[in-house]
């Protein structure tokens, strides 16, 4: 198996490097042109409105990283030039409040230091040197400092065992690693480090950064500064006095002179992303409230700082609120939600109201079709974010209130412009469990012709209180180019179709999810050009329990491809990084109190009920579903002679397709590879 997977990479890198030869041919979308594509993110609006500063960010097939540039554009689409290149990575640009300045983190050779730019001359220097990173850099609206989140060690827990001196020169082995509480790992980073991240703040001519708060357990986020330069707001989730539970959150202000702190909310839930209006005297924030089910929708509140209580706008949008942000002029707020697979900009008025501007808002991911997106908004008006499409990944976009949305890049014109993309066609039916409508999308291989009969990937996503949508993903491009229909839908459970909908499967997971995936793809047969002798299904994380349900529970899948998935929920509840705060919502019950609901649900249970091909795969250090999950599925498929394989994608946490590019390529070639194995290309061209 070794073998074989190495031999597949030298043919993958041979046709990379014929196909780079004849980079200006025309036809589907090639592997190499993964580490050709370009999005543009953090997209920054500067106050008075003139410019757009964005991260544009590329792959480097030589360090096979993505790596951002800080490149301007004039609002009305003028002046595209680069103000922040070279050999490193420059990421998360902030204006200065006069539009004259930004200021971003620069990490050159592993060394990260914030830096100041200035947009007449494109001079930078120096502010600080930051070993540990930072995030959240937000700017005091005086322009005098800069605040952001930089991690702060502590002490371990130290035991004194009773060791002898250890000689001078003398190599020991590592000390071990001391835990008292299950806050010990993070998917994404690994063990964690004693400590946490905390407010900084520094003099806007730069210096040695002040910690301003000291913050125990849990995380800080959501900075924003009072409208007197003199506070900064914050949401702190998850402490260990509340079980590390992040659907507990206040928002606190601590003091920028002197750390002293004061708690501004104290409501059941969590109050997250505060946001000061413009005129210093109302807090914006989004609310979860205190209840059981496994999905929650942010809600839009203000509140007045001298006190009262809180209210919420938009009571009528059956809609999560994932960003709000202050209009110039106090009358309002824009706001971001996604809706139908689609992520929306919008206008709330205070006094009631709600006018959308634009649905194309995303294209953050390479890897697979998600919801993403984020905006920034001028002090007169004015709005900028990334637009996307299902033919392209995120480009400058921005508007006005009144109007149409501009796209002002088109970034990978070079690329995507040469290729003959998969044409993606909405698609809705009827769930055989209820009648319920369910929405889908359809990805066409170039070149389709309704009168062959074609094989078919159904590609469910995880979550799995998530959502796809028409949005460009190099994964689903790369299947279809391989002479593939790919089905990708939103069954119950997703998200942008309101709570109730996430919520049908609360408690039940999997359950009629199951049959909406299966009526699907009975509706999609019916039109008449899919091959049902040439079905095959593939997924990650909730897609890859998804997908072991379904070959445990229907024999008609030619073969499989189960990525990351949750195997047995009493293994992942007791092993995962969130984990211990699953059974809570999820279940209502720990597993030793109800160990027959977690094994009816688990994916396990069924795998006596496999028969077709099954491939597994999983990044080597993934701490949200864990490997274990994976390696228990494919020796039950063993130990049951089941044809399978066991891909494991070395130093990869979850996060597979956006983590590196050559990740993209392995992770997609790989399920290409095995679908082709098994007949998926027994009638190609």
């Amino acid at each position: 198996m070794i073998l074989l997977a190495f031999t597949a990479s030298l043919t993958l890198g041979a046709a990379a490097s014929a196909a780079i030869a004849d980079d200006a041919a025309h036809g589907p979308m090639r592997f190499e042109d993964v580490f050709s594509l370009e999005m543009a993110a953090d997209v920054q609006i500067s106050p008075d409105g003139r410019a757009i500063a964005y991260q544009r960010r590329s792959a480097d097939i030589m360090t096979d990283r993505m790596r951002g540039a800080i490149w301007v554009v004039d609002f009305d689409g003028s002046g595209h030039r680069p103000l922040v290149t070279g050999a490193g990575d420059y990421s998360s640009p902030v204006w200065t409040p006069d539009s004259s300045r930004l200021v971003y983190l620069s990490n050159e050779d592993g060394r990260t230091e914030l830096r100041m730019a200035w947009l007449s001359d494109a001079r930078s220097v120096r502010l600080a040197r930051l070993p540990r990173g930072a995030s959240q850099i937000t700017v005091s609206p005086d322009g005098t400092q800069i605040a952001f989140t930089m991690f702060a060690p502590a002490r371990g827990i130290e035991v004194d065992i009773g060791l002898p001196e250890r000689p001078q020169g003398a190599e020991w082995a590592p000390l071990p690693r001391v835990d008292e509480t299950f806050a010990y790992q993070s998917d994404g980073i690994g063990d964690l480090p004693p400590g946490a991240s905390q407010i900084h703040v520094l003099p806007i001519d730069g210096g040695a950064p002040r910690k301003i708060t000291s913050v125990e357990s849990g995380s800080v986020s959501g900075l924003s500064w009072t409208a007197d330069s003199a506070e900064i707001l914050f949401s702190h989730a998850g402490q260990a006095e509340d079980g590390f539970d992040f659907r507990t959150a206040h928002i606190w202000a601590v003091r920028a002179a002197d750390g002293a702190k004061r708690q501004i909310t104290d409501l059941p839930g969590a109050a997250r992303a505060p946001r000061v209006s413009p005129d210093g005297r109302t807090l914006a924030f989004l609310r979860t409230y205190r209840e059981e089910f496994s999905h929650q929708d942010n809600k839009l509140y203000t509140v007045s700082l001298s006190g009262g209580e809180p209210r919420r706008l938009l009571s009528d949008l059956d809609r999560g609120v994932a960003q709000a942000e202050w209009d110039g002029s106090g009358r309002g707020l824009w706001v971001r939600f996604d809706d139908v697979g689609h992520t929306v900009l919008a206008y709330a008025g205070l006094n009631g109201g709600l006018d959308r501007i634009t649905d194309r808002i995303g294209g953050l991911t390479i890897g697979r079709p998600y919801t993403t997106g984020m905006f920034s908004v001028s002090g007169n008006g004015r709005w900028a974010a990334p637009l996307a499409s299902a033919q392209d990944l995120a480009n400058v976009g921005a508007g006005q209130r009144r109007g149409a949305a501009r796209t002002l890049t088109d970034l990978n014109a070079g690329v995507l412009g040469a290729r003959d993309l998969a044409r993606v066609e909405r698609f809705t039916w009827e769930s055989a469990a209820d009648g319920r409508e369910i929405e889908g999308w359809i990805a066409y291989p170039p070149g389709f012709d309704a009168s062959r009969q074609w094989p078919m990937i159904l590609e469910i996503h995880g979550g799995p209180h998530t959502a796809y949508g028409p949005q460009f993903s190099g994964q689903v491009q790369l299947m279809a180019a391989a002479g593939y229909v790919v089905f990708y839908t939103n069954p119950r459970g997703s998200t942008s179709y309101g709570q109730d909908f996430a919520n049908l499967i609360d408690k039940d997971y999997p359950g009629n999810d199951v049959d909406d995936l299966e009526s699907g793809v009975d509706a999609l047969i019916a039109r008449g050009f899919i091959d049902e002798n040439r079905l095959y299904v593939t997924g990650g994380s909730g897609g890859g329990v998804l997908t072991a349900w379904l070959i445990g529970t229907n024999e008609r899948w030619r073969a499989a491809a189960v990525g990351k998935p949750v195997i047995n929920w009493t293994s992942f509840a007791l092993a995962s990084d969130i984990g211990p705060v699953i059974h809570r919502y999820w279940f209502g019950v720990t597993p030793w109190d109800a160990p027959e609901e977690y094994w009816r649900r688990s994916p396990l249970s069924l795998v006596g009920n496999v028969s077709a091909p099954t491939m597994v795969f999983v990044g080597a250090e993934d701490r949200r579903t864990p490997v274990g999950e994976s390696e228990q599925y494919f020796n039950a498929l063993q130990i049951r002679g089941i044809e399978s394989r066991l891909v494991r994608i070395p130093e990869t946490y979850h996060g597979i397709a956006d983590s590196r590019p050559s990740r993209l390529l392995y992770k997609t070639g790989h399920i290409i590879a095995w679908f082709n194995q098994h007949g998926g290309q027994e009638e190609a061209d």
